[in-house]
């Protein structure tokens, strides 16, 4: 079994440079169909990568200028060339969350750092809140000693009104679900410029983890990758 401790220190000396962070990993039990790692074999373990607020936003804003043209999904395109560099370099196979056939990152997510989902499906992080993301992971042809994750309180469950319910003007999120479509009408409508140029008005609302907000550009870059335009 690899030091897992060591190897993460490294692992995020790489990351950081380009603003990304672990977040977390597993070792994959006997009975689980784990994904091929660089080997083509079935990966022992994992590594989430992610970030933290809009951290790695001036790199990926500072990569986009010096591209030729605008490559189809931008973000995902250059998380995935970062994060394969730093596999590379460790000697581990990267995949993204886009990747096809998808694979249960948000699973993943949940077994590594004991988060939950909140009421708009996103993982309640007891620090950053709601902002925050997984852009890929690390698979790794041997077992890692990871420590198990702390579970940490339930920012949700703490939650008194639950603003992030009230505050779309279509009622796009409840307690039976996403409402894709009506959300999808809204932001591509002419009353849809508030989440359009500002972000979803109902994960805003979140009284959790507001130093980590986005600013409004990489919200609107988000919203616009959500809605087509």
């Amino acid at each position: 079994m690899t030091d897992g401790g060591d190897l993460s220190q490294r692992i995020s000396a790489a990351l950081s440079i380009q603003g990304f962070i672990l977040r977390g990993g597993f070792n994959f039990g006997a009975d689980e169909s784990a994904p091929p790692g660089s080997s083509g074999a079935p990966a022992k373990s994992v590594l989430l990568v992610g970030q933290a607020g809009s951290a790695p936003w001036p790199y990926f804003s500072r990569w986009r200028e010096t591209q030729p043209g605008v490559p189809e999904n931008p973000l995902d395109t250059w998380s995935r060339q970062i994060i394969g560099e730093v596999a590379r370099e460790f000697g581990a196979r990267a995949i993204s969350p886009s990747d096809k056939p998808y694979l249960p990152f948000q699973q993943w997510a949940i077994r590594a750092e004991g988060l939950k989902p909140s009421p708009l499906g996103i993982l309640m992080h007891p620090q950053y809140g709601l902002w925050h993301a997984y852009r890929g992971a690390l698979l790794f042809g041997t077992e890692l000693a990871i420590p198990p994750p702390e579970i940490p309180i339930h920012l949700c469950d703490l939650c008194v009104g639950k603003p992030c319910l009230n505050a779309c003007p279509v009622g796009a999120h409840s307690a039976s679900g996403f409402a894709h479509e009506a959300c999808l009408s809204h932001v591509r409508g002419p009353d849809g410029t508030p989440c359009r140029d500002g972000g979803c008005l109902d994960r805003i609302a979140c009284p959790y983890g507001t130093e980590y907000r986005y600013p409004i550009d990489v919200q609107a870059f988000h919203m616009a990758a959500f809605a087509g335009l």
